[in-house]
């Protein structure tokens, strides 16, 4: 039916993993615009770092006091003022970081929640062409794993970045005051530090991505084979140990990448704790003879061991930022690559008003290819040039504000139709026929507008459908595709998702029409039985009722349904062509005929070839012509009246 016109976008997603991390003014911008409307709460936290840090620095000036006043003097004033204020300064410090981690808490929650909105509405808006080619794994993927990782961007890298600064200044203003020469050693290691991080997070962030990579494959899999579709075509050819085999396979890859990632990591900080135990050796050693001389006192040098930590502890975290900020954004590029893939299916600036009914039906000159697609080898490069805050805008340079939408430069084409030029009246219900991949569904979909043709324009009363507005377009049109899909949910919700407003009458005489009230009877809890995993507690016959019921709900005025009844049992069949009856009445009908019935009844038959419409007339005025029309009546539709007529006089001519 579809053409793959190009292959699923993640590949165009993909990024360079081993090239240095883009980190720039516009990405950190635009990562930012995520944390702006939480300003006030995240200047509380820095308020709350900023008031920890000093609490946290006090204990070892304290100590110095214990040791070198108040201990030899035998204060036990002091010494209990001393005891309390630790006590007291662990109490505020506890409750500051507790009041800190809700507040990052709402932050990160509430940054995942608009990057994952943002994301999903964004999806939602992709034409259907996106998702004839995408794996939902791998949209499943970025909606979870990714959105989550970017929120650590914020809320673990900056917060942990403020704080390590924090501490690193007051911790070096405090022993600058102790002793600058033993200062100016303390922190002379720090430029050992930088080597190994810029080295590290090189490859970290390599690992990141591969790993984002190896997770969203593993969820393809899970995504694909545990549900009910996939569980059924597994047990049926006896290929549980094959997805059995696929599934550790990546379960392994993903295993594997994460142990890498956790060794390099421990590596890194192994590095680091011991060029710190270097710097604090030396310390000691130079430390110890001020004190044999003199210059020092015990409690000083016990003082300033104590914040060595606090400077070592923050200065490794400081050099690991860079490993922090480059995997952490992995996340953030992954989401924008995702919510920067244009829309082809675009909403007009100024959309036309149209008059109702719908008088006329022109499909002008239509040219539609599968081999254009979106060009998502580009998305990456825009993830960092648009405007940080552009959510759910798209450039106003993608959105077509002409009537034609030729492209220019198409290459290996793959015509689904050509050049495709007829008008249809209201009221008149239209057959289209033709072979196996002649562009029939894609009429529909044109119709509909999943797809934008190619070149010339679909119109309603001479107005081009890409100038109307999206909803007033599904307003008018309604659709019963071959195959049924139905949410895990009750038969009543199932049905008013196409009028949610829809009285209980309504949706009575609705069941109804679609020969649905015997079955709605017969089902255990009524019309509020839940249908199970897209339907399939139902079966194909009662689905498409349910799907003809749906379309009466929503009382379209023109109709357009892929009339697959040819696998249904006789029963079935004639429930379905009793409501489809039913269902043409008062409205333009395009239907993809599979009955000489339906065809008979026809006001126009529209015979398509190789995506051209080669005849087109009623059934009588094809006949006359030596054409396709023809050929095909003679080799399918003529013998299927034969199979009929055939069965029905055995079937009368069997023994009572």
């Amino acid at each position: 039916m579809f053409h793959n016109g190009y292959s699923g976008w993640w590949q165009y997603l993909s990024v360079d993993s081993t090239k240095k991390p883009n980190i720039n003014k516009l990405l950190l911008s635009r990562v930012w615009s995520y944390a702006q409307p939480y300003t006030t709460k995240l200047f509380i936290v820095l308020l709350s770092i900023l008031s920890a840090t000093l609490l946290s620095l006090l204990p070892p000036m304290l100590y110095k006091q214990l040791i070198d006043t108040t201990i030899p003097s035998k204060n036990y004033m002091e010494l209990n003022t001393l005891a309390i204020s630790l006590i007291g300064i662990h109490l505020a410090s506890g409750l500051i970081n507790i009041n800190q981690r809700r507040l990052t808490a709402i932050i990160g929650e509430g940054i995942i929640a608009d990057l994952r909105q943002a994301l999903y509405i964004h999806m939602q808006q992709m034409s259907l062409r996106f998702f004839t080619n995408t794996k939902t794994g791998e949209i499943i993927a970025r909606l979870n794993n990714d959105v989550v990782g970017s929120q650590r961007a914020i809320t673990g890298t900056l917060i942990t970045l403020i704080t390590n600064i924090t501490k690193i200044l007051f911790a070096v203003t405090i022993m600058i005051s102790l002793n600058w020469q033993l200062t100016l050693l303390s922190i002379s290691i720090v430029p050992l530090m930088i080597f190994p991080a810029r080295k590290v997070a090189q490859t970290l962030r390599s690992l990141t991505r591969h790993s984002f990579d190896l997770n969203a494959k593993m969820n393809v899999v899970m995504n694909e084979t545990l549900n009910v579709s996939g569980m059924l075509l597994m047990k049926l050819f006896n290929r549980q140990q094959y997805h059995q085999e696929k599934f550790i396979s990546k379960s392994d890859a993903v295993a594997s990448i994460g142990i890498r990632s956790a060794v390099v990591g421990r590596w890194f900080f192994f590095t680091l704790s011991t060029i710190g135990t270097l710097g604090s050796t030396a310390v000691f050693w130079y430390g110890g003879h001020l004190v044999f001389t003199g210059a020092f006192s015990i409690g000083t040098i016990i003082a300033f061991i104590a914040y060595l930590r606090e400077l070592y502890g923050p200065l490794s975290s400081l050099a690991n930022a860079q490993v922090d900020l480059s995997t952490s954004l992995v996340s953030f590029e992954r989401v924008f690559e995702a919510l920067d893939l244009p829309h082809q299916i675009t909403e007009y600036d100024n959309p036309n008003e149209i008059n109702l009914p719908v008088s006329t039906i022109h499909f002008d000159d239509v040219t539609f290819t599968y081999s254009l697609s979106t060009t998502l080898g580009t998305a990456t490069h825009q993830t960092l040039s648009k405007h940080p805050r552009h959510k759910h805008s798209q450039d106003s340079s993608t959105q077509s504000h002409t009537t034609s939408n030729k492209q220019p430069g198409i290459q290996n084409e793959q015509f689904s139709l050509k050049s495709l030029q007829f008008r249809i009246h209201a009221g008149q219900l239209i057959a289209i026929v033709g072979p196996s991949g002649s562009g029939k569904t894609t009429i529909t979909y044109l119709l509909a507008r999943l797809y934008d043709p190619t070149e010339g324009s679909v119109k309603f009363n001479n107005i081009d459908i890409k100038t109307l507005e999206t909803k007033t377009l599904s307003k008018l049109i309604g659709m019963v595709t071959q195959e049924t899909y139905l949410f895990h949910s009750t038969l009543l919700e199932n049905l008013k998702y196409a009028n949610p407003q829809a009285s209980n009458k309504e949706i009575s005489d609705a069941c109804e029409a679609s020969n649905l009230t015997e079955l709605i009877q017969q089902l255990p809890q009524g019309i509020n039985t839940i249908v199970g995993e897209r339907g399939h507690k139902l079966s194909g016959g009662e689905k498409q009722r349910v799907s003809i019921a749906r379309v009466i709900l929503k009382d379209p005025s023109i109709l357009i349904l892929d009339e697959a009844t040819s696998s249904l049992d006789s029963k079935s069949e004639d429930y379905i062509q009793t409501a489809l009856m039913n269902l043409y009445q008062n409205r333009t009908s395009f239907v993809i005929a599979h009955r000489l019935s339906t065809i008979l009844a026809a006001d126009k038959i529209l015979v398509l070839n190789k995506g051209q419409l080669v005849e087109h007339g009623t059934h009588k005025q094809l006949l006359k012509i030596d054409g396709l029309y023809k050929e095909l009546y003679q080799t399918q539709y003529r013998h299927n009246i034969n199979t009929t007529n055939y069965l029905q006089s055995n079937q009368s001519s069997k023994p009572k």
